[in-house]
């Protein structure tokens, strides 16, 4: 049988025990959840603690936690890479649709400000886990 086994520390140190960091802060500021999405198809590329995407409206995606947060006053970062569309832009499109598991995202053009399906959008989220 397997054991499970658990490390407890308060410090990790480099390997001269220099460079000290509290775990704390390394459990606190690490990314919890990130993807990378077509929003054409609400397709995930690489991604980290998303279970499902759901593809909402044209450039819009919900975006579904494995593990959820403790809040929804989570910190969302995002960004645009987009063929044939070289101003996009993506950002939060429903504050009332932000959960514990759940975020939303939309990309949309700055000349046309309407709604555009793009290529990637990425997003990363800071917070804390429940």
């Amino acid at each position: 049988s397997i054991m499970a086994s658990e490390l407890r520390v308060n410090t990790l140190k480099d390997a001269s025990g220099n460079n000290s960091i509290a775990t704390s802060f390394v459990a606190g500021g690490s990314v919890k959840v990130w993807s990378g999405v077509s929003t054409t198809s609400a397709a995930a590329g690489d991604n980290f603690n998303i279970s499902s995407l759901v593809d909402d409206a044209t450039g819009r995606t919900s975006h579904n936690f494995t593990n959820a947060l403790t809040n929804a006053n989570f910190v969302a970062v995002y960004g645009a890479r987009a063929s044939g569309i070289s101003d996009a832009y993506v950002n939060d499109y429903s504050a009332t649709a932000r959960t514990t598991s759940k975020n939303t995202s939309q990309a949309q053009s700055s000349s046309t400000g309407s709604f555009a399906d793009i290529n990637y959008a990425q997003m990363s989220i800071q917070g804390d886990l429940a």
